[in-house]
């Protein structure tokens, strides 16, 4: 089986990855977590899992009845390094929802006549209308930490985009949108596992893409956009929430979790939704660069 980009994710596991990483990965179970600073040592078993996620999804769907009754708008912005979960993590959000009015919004890289627009002006037009629920799969953040590292844009537009980003998010605010901006994190271990598990399996290839391939070499300047972004637009009335998802399952229960928890939508059912675990979901405090 040919392998996507040349097997250029086996090769940099095999020649440029840290030593400690490559042993990591060599010696660990499936089950395994691969950060020793994360909190448990092993995923959440399956049963527990879908246990509790089931509750959730119940939970979610009262949220979306309460949305299309109120006319509620809510926003869900996912960012994080590449096979952080953040596909996975919006597809259980949606899993049970009605389509109609639970949009995601995962956009290519901008036109030529896009990029002659206001930056920000291709994400607000799919900014959820009344009774609406819009997640988003990578946002206007793209330009905080991705074209940062790749040079996709100058400094003096990162800038601009840093002097922007908290007035035309409290401007969301202010108009009634409800706006959740996840930030997932991952180790560099266990990042490096998924790609490899991604380049392995045919049926992920179309997960991977040169900028991933590339990225794999660029960690430390990605961990220095990462830290930058999250300290420069974190804001009281919009703030981040870092969910650290080594545990892709502990993740997702994470994220649903703490939108259900913040919104006052009908037949909230507190037992059902449990408390949120501090250890792995909290501010850009809990990031682990």
């Amino acid at each position: 089986m040919d392998l996507p980009f040349d097997s250029a994710i086996t090769r940099f596991f095999e020649h440029e990855a840290p030593n400690a990483i490559r042993k990591a990965i060599r010696r660990a179970d499936k089950d395994d977590i691969l950060n020793p600073s994360y909190p448990y040592s092993e995923r959440m078993g399956r049963k527990a899992y879908e246990r509790e996620i089931m509750a959730l999804h119940i939970e979610l769907g009262k949220m979306q009845a309460w949305v299309k009754k109120s006319g509620a708008r809510v926003v869900a912005v996912f960012e994080g390094r590449d096979a952080a979960g953040k596909g996975g993590t919006i597809k259980r959000f949606r899993e049970y929802l009605n389509p109609r009015g639970a949009r995601l919004v995962a956009l290519p890289k901008p036109s030529d006549g896009e990029r002659g627009q206001w930056y920000f002006q291709r994400y607000i037009d799919h900014l959820p209308s009344s009774g609406e629920i819009v997640f988003y799969d990578r946002s206007w953040y793209n330009r905080g930490v991705v074209e940062k590292v790749f040079g996709f844009c100058s400094e003096p537009e990162r800038e601009r985009f840093f002097r922007q980003v908290r007035p035309f998010e409290q401007a969301l605010v202010d108009d009634g949108i409800h706006l959740f901006k996840f930030w997932l994190n991952v180790g560099q271990a266990e990042q490096l596992r998924r790609f490899l598990d991604r380049e392995s399996d045919p049926l992920k290839h179309w997960k991977l893409s040169e900028i991933d391939v590339k990225g794999l070499a660029r960690w430390d300047s990605y961990s220095e956009a990462i830290g930058e972004t999250l300290s420069r637009s974190h804001a009281k009335r919009a703030p981040w929430t870092v969910i650290r998802s080594e545990d892709k399952r502990r993740a997702r229960i994470a994220a649903i979790r703490h939108m259900l928890l913040a919104l006052d939508y009908d037949h909230k059912d507190e037992k059902a939704l449990g408390q949120s675990d501090p250890k792995i979901c909290g501010g850009p405090d809990i990031w682990d660069g």
